[in-house]
């Protein structure tokens, strides 16, 4: 497709667009951009918090985690260097193999969300998963964590516009009348006014809420005016400067409280994030 006239499209469908998509291959560069790719895996409750990633932007990759025990312990790293196994993934088996954590998950299933939208001359392609139940293990030295629960699948990939910026939050909850709720909601990125990345899921069904906006990293605006509320409990920042590569990083687990699009929180946990990067 020489031109971005069948995007955004959202599915999964039979109609997705003919485009170098995962789990095709994907050149280097397309569309004057250079290929971007990453897939972020977290599991969020009220005892603990754990997220890990891959990334690869061109031919610079990394890999990183963070742990928050929901009380006192934060632990978290980053690997630049291209290899690294601290970080492995494959299929529905995560692994984290540091000094300081390791982590043994296991993720089932949950209906995706998927979308393609235009970035400048380029184009990005996710798939995200939330309230994905995940099993496993964590271990620190402070002592193990038997996990089951819920948490976030997101898989991404594109030839994204050389300046990007975003603020993204995931999550898992309960909603008042005791449903299963959790969210993917996003403001900069994937977020035209319809085929969007956005996804609300009631009782493991997502549906589509209107263009959000993020209040800074304290609440996320649906456009009939209610607010889902945050409350940071653990937080990363990071800042690189690769050259061709620069990129201002943060992360924050922590609790969310008011409003899904007019659902009701009883109780909520995930993340908070803002990324601004030139890739």
């Amino acid at each position: 497709m020489g031109s971005n006239q069948q995007l955004p499209w959202r599915g999964p469908g039979d109609d997705r667009p003919d485009l170098p998509i995962p789990p095709a291959r994907m050149p280097l560069r397309s569309h004057g951009q250079t290929r971007k790719r990453w897939r972020y895996v977290g599991v969020y409750g009220p005892g603990a918090m754990l997220c890990a990633a891959r990334a690869q932007v061109g031919p610079f990759s990394q890999c990183f985690w963070q742990f928050w025990d929901g009380d006192g312990e934060s632990l978290a790293n980053t690997r630049l260097r291209p290899g690294s196994a601290e970080v492995r993934m494959d299929g529905p088996a995560i692994e984290i193999e540091a000094r300081d954590l390791r982590a043994r998950l296991w993720l089932g299933d949950a209906t995706p969300v998927e979308s393609i939208c235009p970035s400048g001359p380029g184009w990005g392609w996710t798939r995200k998963r939330s309230g994905v139940p995940i099993r496993g293990t964590i271990e620190t030295s402070k002592g193990r964590w038997e996990v089951d629960g819920h948490g976030v699948d997101d898989e991404s990939a594109g030839y994204q516009k050389r300046r990007t910026s975003w603020h993204w939050s995931a999550g898992i909850g309960r909603a008042t009348d005791d449903r299963p709720v959790a969210w993917n909601l996003v403001e900069g990125i994937n977020d035209p006014a319809a085929n969007s990345e956005r996804a609300i899921w009631i009782d493991g069904e997502p549906v589509e809420p209107a263009p959000v906006v993020f209040k800074d990293l304290t609440a996320v605006e649906f456009a009939d005016g209610s607010l889902l509320s945050f409350t940071p409990g653990s937080e990363r920042v990071r800042d690189d400067n690769l050259l061709v590569f620069r990129s201002h990083y943060r992360h924050l687990f922590g609790g969310f409280r008011g409003s899904l699009d007019g659902v009701e929180l009883a109780e909520g946990f995930g993340v908070m994030e803002q990324h601004d990067a030139v890739w």
